[in-house]
């Protein structure tokens, strides 16, 4: 995906929220094989307890241009970009939603998939972060694989399964989705469970020639 300069400049804007107690220094890109990617993941049982949605303020205007984080994200991956009106509403333009296969006319059809859905991520360690921390996760503009526009239907079968309990429909999604995945929780440094790892384990024994980019946060 080519990043768009608003999108670039919305995630500019979204590093400078505090993202813990104490400053960190900036961590390198790095590159593993999924296999590999996936055995780095720090291995914790989850946890629910506490969640609610709205701890992860979400779909923001971080740069005041009048888009919001959702409709950033529409514009940057559009096939057809949209028509842009007053607020940024957005009409027209066409998508692909890769977890189904399917071409997609106007905005309305679609979701912006979290890739680790906020409930996962709150189970998976985001229960332990400052409120800055999670609003940044859940706008983070920052990496194209952390946020994805996809179809409505498959959004919300998904919900807030992880790969043990839900994989994209097309046949031809499955590495994408792994490395995807894989490449958020490493991210932000989130943690998988004995089932979850296990999964990915399995499931990517087909994939092994794709790679997991990502930038700590």
């Amino acid at each position: 995906m080519i990043k768009t300069t608003v999108r670039a400049f919305a995630a500019a804007a979204l590093a400078l929220l505090p993202l813990a107690t104490a400053a960190a220094p900036a961590q390198a890109a790095e590159t593993l094989s999924l296999h590999d990617a996936i055995e780095a993941l720090p291995q914790a049982a989850e946890s629910r307890d506490g969640y609610e949605r709205t701890k992860f303020r979400h779909w923001i205007d971080e740069d005041k241009d009048g888009c919001n984080t959702r409709n950033e994200v529409l514009i940057d991956e559009a096939i057809t970009s949209p028509t842009e009106g007053p607020r940024c509403k957005l009409s027209g333009g066409t998508w692909w939603s890769y977890y189904d296969d399917k071409v997609v006319e106007g905005p309305s059809g679609l979701d912006i998939d979290h890739m680790v859905p906020l409930a996962e991520a709150w189970d998976s360690g985001a229960s332990q972060w400052t409120a800055a921390r999670r609003q940044a996760y859940a706008n983070d503009l920052g990496a194209e694989r952390s946020l994805v526009a996809v179809t409505a239907r498959t959004n919300r079968q998904k919900a807030d399964q992880d790969p043990a309990e839900w994989m994209p429909p097309a046949d031809d999604a499955q590495c994408t989705y792994l490395a995807d995945w894989t490449a958020t929780k490493l991210r932000w440094a989130l943690t998988v469970d004995r089932a979850e790892r296990d999964t990915l384990r399995d499931l990517a024994t087909g994939c092994e020639d794709t790679d997991v980019a990502y930038e700590p946060v």
